[in-house]
């Protein structure tokens, strides 16, 4: 339903917004991997929120005290090119090229709509990802099929020529681009590190031209990780992110640390990521509740 008359309330961050001439229902869907929380809004069939109000409404409904709460708005919409397509916006009213976590939230959502099957592709900025799903008996699981890390400074995207590593502040920072770009910062123990102190001057740092998420790394086996990660667009630590972990592994892996296959616990549960044919993510989404929003 296309809403051009709908407004913010003028100078609040209240959710509430005046729609002139008729009241406007939009139902919603809550999910997470890990911990990882969106909220989906299915616009397969039409478009519930106009383009220029996407942003703003991520803003608003992604506020966990005057909102629903979320890391972000995931937006279903249909693909000329893939099964289906995702756009996600951030609290900071940014778009993100990608997301891993949401993508499962995503793909969990299609396929209790009938919309793909058990395998699909979803269109995203950063390219086609393939997506294998799996219950077993009320449990979901997805395995993505991540971009093709990139490690040029170009293209994560940073300043300099080569591969980046970085000396910033106190850190040893590596980052590539698995979707997003990340900083990797290997440490003895992620539970000493101050992230909300430590994070922000990487995430912002003049090298990376877009910014950068942030996850500090520590080695707690012979291929197993710990991890803590600082989002940019969140602009805070979450509980979990999927291209974090998979940066994280694919570092570690990079750098001759760890083989083929690693498990990367985070703060709201453990991921896996396999490198024997391309790079692949395999983790959990789960449906929270489902609701409308009425004006």
């Amino acid at each position: 339903m296309d809403c051009p008359e709908c407004i913010s309330t003028p100078g609040s961050r209240s959710q509430y917004r005046i729609i002139r001439g008729y009241v406007m229902e939009i139902p919603f869907t809550k999910l997470q991997g890990n911990g990882n929380d969106f909220v989906l809004i299915d616009e397969y069939e039409r478009t519930i929120i106009p383009d220029d109000m996407k942003a703003h409404f991520a803003a608003l409904y992604c506020d966990r005290r005057f909102g629903i709460g979320a890391d972000g708005i995931l937006y279903l919409l249909k693909s000329t090119t893939s099964d289906i397509r995702m756009r996600i916006f951030q609290p900071d009213e940014s778009e993100a090229e990608m997301c891993g976590n949401g993508i499962r939230c995503l793909a969990k959502y299609a396929f209790n709509a009938g919309y793909v099957k058990e395998s699909c592709t979803v269109e995203t900025v950063a390219g086609e990802v393939g997506v294998a799903l799996q219950y077993s008996d009320e449990d979901f699981t997805a395995t993505i099929s991540m971009p093709s890390p990139k490690f040029e400074r170009r293209d994560i995207p940073a300043t300099g020529d080569g591969e980046y590593h970085e000396r910033i502040g106190d850190f040893d920072v590596y980052a590539v681009n698995t979707g997003v770009p990340h900083a990797v910062i290997l440490v003895d123990a992620v539970d000493s590190v101050d992230i909300a102190l430590a994070a922000p001057p990487i995430r912002h740092h003049a090298s990376f031209k877009n910014g950068a998420n942030v996850n500090f790394v520590e080695k707690t086996g012979e291929d197993s990780l710990k991890i803590r990660t600082f989002e940019r667009g969140v602009e805070e630590e979450t509980l979990s992110c999927g291209t974090g972990a998979t940066a994280s592994a694919v570092i570690v892996h990079h750098l001759g640390y760890m083989g083929n296959k690693i498990r990367v616990e985070t703060q709201g549960g453990p991921l896996t990521i396999h490198f024997n044919d391309g790079v692949k993510m395999e983790g959990p989404a789960a449906t929270v509740f489902s609701g409308v929003i009425t004006y």
